[in-house]
């Protein structure tokens, strides 16, 4: 099965690939047992949905939620609006300085959203990381969770590496490079495993009184 035929759309597709993947590596049958269902977490693609994302990196999900908000609320979230507003218009909303440049980049860049969709994992990251503001991990986040690439692997995630740190007992923290290594093994599930990891962050953060 092709990466881009791979799709993730439903609660049900979830269960599936979770399913298939527990066999691929039996750890993650102990993640299910502990997180239940894992959530589908999917959302509409587009350019408000990749704008989402860059208001949503390195800061607080309260902060990006309140950024969002007031973005919401004067209108924010199409290409012209934030061309309208400029960078003075984003600012006001508690966007950083680089981050109103960014989301400024998005708007101009006049990227064509519906044909990402027949392009193969690798095509997609090239054509979103070739936009400044768009790195890899947010280009991975937006083709998971917008698109619903059931392949792809954003290993550059601090949760991920904490997580897998702590299912697999490794004796310290994996770089991205190396987690990004042993994520092959989960293809062509990479995506769920994502979503099984972020929810095992979660229980893990409890257990240790982190959050």
């Amino acid at each position: 099965m092709s990466d881009v035929s791979s799709i993730i759309r439903t609660d049900q597709d979830v269960a599936e690939a979770a399913a298939r993947l527990a066999l691929i590596e039996p750890r993650f049958a102990q993640v299910l047992s502990q997180t239940g269902p894992l959530p589908l977490r999917l959302k509409p693609d587009g350019f408000a949905g990749l704008l989402e994302i860059i208001v949503s990196q390195q800061v607080s999900v309260a902060s990006a939620d309140a950024i969002r908000l007031r973005m919401n609320a004067v209108g924010l979230f199409s290409e012209q609006a934030v061309l309208s507003a400029g960078e003075d218009g984003l600012r006001n909303t508690g966007l950083s300085r680089p981050k109103a440049r960014y989301a400024l980049n998005l708007a101009g860049a006049a990227l064509d959203y519906n044909a990402l969709h027949d392009l193969d994992n690798a095509q997609v990251m090239a054509r979103l990381t070739a936009i400044t503001g768009v790195g890899p991990w947010t280009a991975q986040i937006y083709a998971m969770f917008c698109m619903g690439r059931a392949d792809l692997f954003p290993h550059g995630d601090l949760a991920l590496q904490v997580a897998a740190q702590a299912l697999f007992e490794l004796g310290e923290r994996p770089k991205p490079e190396a987690l990004a290594q042993m994520a092959e093994n989960w293809a062509p599930w990479r995506s769920v495993a994502a979503r099984a990891l972020f929810a095992y962050y979660r229980i893990v953060k409890n257990r240790e009184g982190l959050g």
